[in-house]
């Protein structure tokens, strides 16, 4: 299983659009490219998505290439599978973190989603969201304390998760 993402991050970006990625988000970038060894730079894909998205999404190698295995276990042709192609490969851009850890950011990506001087990093398990520190607040924050305040007081968020499976018994058993 990949690694994953853990945490958040607020970063500059500088003038030439470069972002420094924590170096806590790069460990788990290079862990899970396979083709990854020290003196390399890790690779990642950046989606983009539709027009309305107001964030980036960065996967690693080995998550955007667990997807492609997905989509390509679609029915060819089906609206669902146009779909994910369109967003996962059209609304996508292949990409690689330079040897000062930092990810040169497409002038239209930046664009995109109103990127200027800040940029703030989300994990989301297998891969990360970035988004402007501003839209963040208002799209993701807002949702999230929305959703809480629907719970009642002391509502444990663990109890969303699925039931455990059984752990598997050995042939000893």
């Amino acid at each position: 299983m990949a690694r994953r993402f853990r945490g958040s991050e607020e970063v500059r970006v500088d003038a030439k659009g470069r972002i420094s990625i924590p170096a806590k988000f790069r460990r788990v970038f290079e862990s899970c490219d396979p083709d990854w060894e020290t003196g390399r730079r890790p690779q990642l894909v950046i989606v983009y998505g539709r027009d309305d998205w107001r964030h980036l999404e960065l996967y690693t190698i080995e998550a955007i290439e667990e997807i492609d295995a997905q989509i390509d276990l679609m029915q060819r042709g089906s609206p669902e599978r146009r779909l994910l192609e369109s967003i996962m490969h059209g609304a996508a851009e292949e990409a690689e973190i330079d040897p000062d850890g930092r990810l040169l950011l497409p002038q239209k990506l930046r664009e995109k989603i109103g990127l200027d001087d800040r940029a703030f990093f989300i994990a989301s398990g297998d891969y990360l969201k970035l988004w402007r520190p501003e839209a963040y607040a208002e799209a993701e924050g807002d949702a999230v304390e929305a959703l809480v305040a629907s719970f009642e007081p002391g509502f444990d968020p663990r109890s969303l998760l699925p039931p455990r499976r059984p752990a598997s018994r050995s042939a000893e058993d």
